[in-house]
């Protein structure tokens, strides 16, 4: 195609990428550094820098992160080597089963630990029944640990990311370079130490950079475990008088430069090792098929895992379906009232239309703007278009809770796009922040679509008298079609259960998404919680079926659309 067509693209979309991701950014911190005169000012960071509750909330936020992707990677490093190293009795199956978590936004299966692990809940029923607790004794698991609580909920809902890129980084390790070890004498333990997790760390940082930041920024959790000292719940509860209070843009502006920090740091030191993923290997490695006694263990060990992080699920599915569930293990009757009681609500039918139409054409603008950038950075040699492309990988590392704050403080009334949010009508700003969430996803499922097509093909037809665009239209796109639809069915799905942008910028009832809507009727007095299963399992159902789809178009390469 020609250059100033290239140049076109480069540009509108690189425009796109500044107007609705930069630009809140960078609203934000200028936000947090103006003084109500209109100067320059720091005493808003003093004040949360000596305030200790804010100081707290900071530290709990950072603890939290370590301990969420310290777990996350101890149960996905394990299950990575097996899967990729071994053959045992429904691998196909138990690696389908490892993505489970990710079909349910975490702070949906709070609700249902709260059900299990509560003074009444199933954990202290089934003590007591064993006779292990005093009736009158009961534990309050979660009011005792509430920490412990969320890093778990964090990491049973997130290794699968890291499971994903650390299985990718083995698939493309050279299996020479492991005979050489052997054949100088090396120890299994001393190989896969020396050799084998060196030569991952791309991988594990890739994911691992994702599960710190997702952790670190988590809302839903925290807020649903009333896990208060945690800085993005101090930064939702701000909110309320943001008008007044410039603290949470503080907040969010030391929220930011921890997770750039952070991430700058983790680069460096575990980063370094990117040069080893340039290579290719020089043969094929077999899976080495193990003992019928070693390979059932090795099914068991991946099924317990899962079985494991699907508890909240359980718990949700089950308190959707119980007609009274109140110190008893299960309920004690079932019922699908709650189902037709939540189609009834008046938050429930208008949330799934709203969620659908911001999920639709975000996904829309996601298919438009990824195709567009994938083609710049894959096809053409414009100067510049890594820049684009980093541009468009940064929503997975920046904090989804710092974008919907930027996205909120630029549309406040006075402010240039305030438009977006005529009569706090947050429609236009919820599709905006939605698709540059997601835009990640389309962006890498569409570059690899283009790196796997010839370009010969494309300059073939234009040979023959055929237009740029109508070869591309007519040969290429249909040739990259499943990933497209893999990108978009993951786009689409996380952006009908999106939570940071949801819950704050979605104010008014008649424009709740999803996820507020569970929110809210958890927080609602009576059956509120629920008729809140009820509609996290309808969720649930959804995601499930899009990431399956997604995995099975994309295989393992899956993992990288979850790396920066």
């Amino acid at each position: 195609m020609s250059r100033s067509f290239a140049l076109t693209v480069f540009f509108a979309t690189g425009l796109f990428c500044l107007l609705f991701f930069i630009y809140p950014i960078v609203h934000t911190v200028k936000e947090a550094f103006t003084a109500p005169e209109g100067g320059f000012t720091l005493a808003y960071f003093h004040q949360v820098l000596i305030n200790p509750i804010y100081v707290e909330g900071l530290t709990n936020a950072f603890l939290l992160a370590c301990a969420s992707t310290a777990l996350a990677f101890l149960i996905a490093l394990p299950l990575a080597v097996m899967a990729d190293r071994y053959s045992f009795p429904l691998k196909g199956a138990m690696s389908s089963l490892i993505l489970i978590p990710l079909i349910l936004p975490p702070f949906v299966g709070a609700i249902g630990v709260k059900q299990l692990l509560g003074v009444n809940g199933a954990l202290n029923a089934l003590l007591v029944d064993l006779g292990l607790m005093a009736a009158d004794e009961r534990m309050d698991w979660l009011g005792q640990n509430r920490f412990w609580g969320v890093a778990i909920m964090n990491a049973l809902h997130l290794y699968p990311i890291l499971y994903l890129n650390i299985t990718a980084a083995l698939a493309n390790l050279d299996p020479a370079m492991e005979e050489a070890a052997e054949n100088l004498g090396a120890t299994w333990w001393r190989r896969f130490r020396r050799v084998i997790l060196p030569l991952t760390m791309p991988g594990i940082f890739a994911g691992g950079t994702i599960v710190f930041i997702w952790s670190f920024t988590e809302l839903g959790v925290p807020l649903i475990f009333d896990y208060t000292r945690v800085t993005p719940v101090q930064i939702f509860d701000g909110i309320k008088d943001i008008s007044d209070n410039p603290i949470p843009y503080a907040l969010v502006v030391v929220l930011l430069i921890s997770t750039t920090l952070l991430y700058a740091a983790s680069k460096i030191t575990l980063g370094r090792s990117n040069f080893s993923m340039n290579t290719r290997a020089t043969m094929g490695r077999q899976a080495r098929r193990l003992s019928p006694f070693a390979g059932w263990l090795a099914t068991l060990f991946f099924a317990s895992v899962t079985a494991i992080a699907v508890l909240p699920h359980l718990g949700v599915i089950l308190m959707s379906i119980s007609g009274d569930w109140y110190g008893t293990v299960l309920p004690a009757s079932f019922t699908l009232e709650h189902f037709h009681e939540a189609l009834g609500d008046p938050l429930v039918v208008p949330s799934i239309q709203n969620s659908l139409f911001y999920a639709t054409f975000s996904t829309i603008i996601d298919i438009v703007l990824g195709i567009a950038i994938a083609w710049v950075v894959v096809r053409t040699k414009i100067a510049g278009r890594q820049i684009l492309d980093a541009m468009a990988m940064l929503p997975l590392a920046v904090p989804g809770l710092v974008l919907a704050f930027g996205y909120l403080a630029m549309t406040r009334e006075g402010e240039f796009f305030e438009f977006l949010r005529l009569d706090n009508d947050p429609t236009l700003i919820l599709i905006i922040a939605y698709a540059v969430r997601r835009l990640p996803f389309v962006v890498r499922s569409a570059a690899a679509g283009f790196q796997q097509t010839s370009e010969t093909l494309e300059e073939a037809a234009r040979n023959l008298g055929c237009p740029p665009l109508r070869a591309m239209r007519k040969i290429t796109l249909p040739l990259i079609t499943a990933n497209l639809i893999a990108g978009g069915l993951l786009a689409f799905s996380f952006a009908m259960l999106e939570v940071s942008d949801s819950l704050i910028l979605a104010q008014q009832a008649e424009h709740y998404p999803i996820t507020k809507a569970i929110y809210q009727l958890f927080n609602t007095l009576g059956n509120g919680h629920l008729l809140a299963s009820a509609l996290g399992v309808w969720s649930m159902i959804f995601l499930a079926v899009t990431i399956i789809g997604a995995s099975m178009v994309l295989g393992k390469k899956l993992g990288a659309l979850f790396r920066v």
